[in-house]
């Protein structure tokens, strides 16, 4: 008896035991990430994975066809996993994966990457960017970034080889932008190494490495730089001028590129989240909102006690000096001191505050002149810095400090900063899901952190709350203007007009918004869709919960899960509600 029972032991050891769905799904998980880091060693660095730090991505055609099955095939294994095997947490994980790979199956299919670059960034500046979201702590640290810039020169030349693909099939940047552009080739291209951002991180080195390596690992960077990655620069700037200008196509919308009307419509579901999303309800939206947002300026105009015409209004916040900074440190300074003003109200709007901190910085140089007012970088957990809240100092007599507050609302706290870095602190989650941001989510609650200032009780004048409704209506501005851009037939003339006749933006401005709308289809009607839909959801909460609605649970509600999709910010939200009632 004892020798057929260790036989039957036996027999059911070695039986194979079908996977749970649980299972199934984090291997997929797994797999995902692992692929997602070895397409692309770039956003592993942003991911704080250091084993990737000594390299670039492979962009031929044939490796982004290769990606391109690689996500169907990751999408076909997803759908294959039987969902009622699996529990509410796995559910969110599966919906989250199942959003970024139906996108990038279907914006594989149009090759963006024959266009590879915005009005304001690309793949010549990310090196740049990429640089300070880099650990710099061991002679490996330096090794590994010597190899990176070793390899930079054939990733340039793919991405000019792939705009040559572009050019011969229509699909470029439209020409009308491109003298705006070219600046910032040439920027990267200047071979000043005390002044080149890729030389940044060889001029403090830490004291853990010896002087003889550092010489040593600062030679061998320097010599790289000069040898190999500038003449890489330079022969792209060239080509950009001399080659790809000229040959740009002379239409404006992508609804005007080979598929653009498609490929527009997939931008717009994408942007949006909303797989319903229609260019022409977009529009209508925007034409509301800015009618609606019109009525709350002129209120402010009266509050100012200013005797003149809406247009005359405009005129003089853009032009009287008292409005406008004496030099770039004062503006940095004004923006600070904002930050941390703000700082000090927040635990009375919120229950959980992120443990990374951030700083206050300029917009580098090289990026500058042809980039927005305001913008924020973030940084992994474990890096030698915080996040950045950037300050865009160029030409500070275009750049009201009426605009500060909005700015510093948005893309610090309680906007993008604590936004993000809450996001890294996620327990218990696939990896895929730290730091992810579906733009109508990630900007939706930028610009409804704005509006929030007003209950936070920032905003100081009627002048910082015009600020505030400017940047409100540049947002329904967008809605207007990209779509008119890219489904309607606008002019860039016609667009900047109605920008600027709009909102107190400087004109240049004016020019650099219209711009990145244009390069960047679709990225503008995220801020306004997204923060419409926060509003709805927190007045949907507010009936609902009544006296026992608490505005420190509820903003913890929409950000204890990181980005979210808005149909399933939708459902969380719910789940919040529910709760609240059960406790009550």
């Amino acid at each position: 008896m004892l020798r057929l029972w260790v036989v039957i032991l036996c027999f059911f050891v070695a039986a194979p035991v079908a996977a749970a769905p649980t299972d199934d799904l984090n291997a997929l998980f797994e797999d995902y990430q692992s692929n997602k880091f070895v397409e692309n060693p770039f956003e592993a660095t942003y991911a704080g994975e250091a084993g990737y730090n000594d390299q670039v991505p492979a962009v031929s055609p044939e490796d982004y066809a290769r990606r391109a099955v690689a996500s169907a095939g990751f999408l076909a294994r997803l759908d294959e996993i039987d969902r009622s095997g699996l529990g509410d947490a796995d559910l969110v994980n599966a919906d989250i994966l199942r959003f970024i790979l139906k996108h990038e199956v279907a914006l594989a299919q149009f090759r963006s990457w024959r266009a590879p670059f915005l009005a304001d960034a690309g793949f010549h500046t990310e090196i740049g960017s990429l640089v300070s979201a880099t650990s710099f702590r061991t002679e490996k640290d330096f090794e590994d970034y010597i190899a990176r810039l070793s390899a930079l020169p054939a990733y340039i030349d793919q991405n000019i080889e792939n705009m040559r693909v572009g050019l011969a099939e229509g699909f470029t940047q439209p020409k009308e932008i491109m003298p705006l552009i070219i600046p910032s080739f040439e920027a990267m291209a200047d071979p000043d190494l005390d002044a080149h951002p890729l030389a940044t991180p060889f001029q403090s080195m830490p004291n853990v490495i010896s002087d003889r390596r550092q010489k040593a690992l600062r030679k061998a960077g320097h010599r790289v730089l000069k040898e190999q990655v500038f003449p890489a620069f330079s022969a792209l700037a060239t080509f950009m001028k001399e080659e790809y200008l000229p040959n740009a196509r002379e239409t404006l919308g992508v609804s005007e590129t080979p598929d653009g009307g498609d490929h527009y419509a997939a931008l717009v579901r994408y942007f949006t989240t909303l797989d319903d999303a229609t260019a022409d309800e977009i529009h209508e939206i925007g034409l509301k909102e800015v009618a609606r947002i019109r009525k709350e300026m002129d209120q402010v105009i009266k509050d100012a006690e200013f005797d003149g015409s809406f247009a005359e209004f405009l005129e003089f916040l853009r032009t009287d000096r008292q409005f406008y900074a004496k030099t770039p440190q004062e503006m940095l300074d004004r923006a600070a001191w904002i930050a941390k003003d703000i700082d000090g109200r927040l635990p009375a709007y919120f229950g959980k505050l992120p443990r990374q901190p951030y700083s206050v910085e300029p917009v580098p140089e090289n990026l500058a002149p042809n980039y927005t007012n305001a913008r924020y970088s973030g940084a992994p957990l474990d890096s030698p810095r915080g996040g950045q809240f950037w300050v865009n100092t160029y030409k500070i007599e275009i750049r009201p400090m009426y605009q500060l507050t909005a700015m510093a609302l948005h893309e610090a706290v309680p906007g993008h900063h604590l936004q993000v870095a809450l996001s890294l602190e996620i327990e218990n989650v696939p990896d895929f899901r730290l730091g992810f941001y579906p733009h109508a989510y990630g900007e939706g609650w930028g610009l409804y952190s704005e509006k929030l200032g007003v209950e936070m009780g920032v905003y100081q004048t009627p002048y910082d709350h015009f600020g505030r409704l400017t940047w409100e209506m540049w947002r329904a501005c967008r809605l207007v203007i990209d779509t008119g851009i890219h489904s309607k037939g606008w002019t860039r003339q016609q667009a900047m007009d109605y920008l600027a006749g709009n909102t107190a933006l400087s004109l240049h401005n004016v020019q650099t918004e219209v711009d990145r709308y244009i390069a960047w289809p679709g990225q503008a009607l995220a801020y306004k869709m997204g923060e419409l839909t926060i509003w709805e959801l927190r007045a949907k909460a507010e009936e609902e919960l009544g006296d026992e609605f608490d505005i420190r649970k509820f903003h913890d509600a929409v950000l204890v899960e990181g980005g979210l999709p808005l149909d399933l910010l939708r459902k969380q939200i719910d789940r919040y509600i529910a709760e609240e009632k059960s406790n009550n």
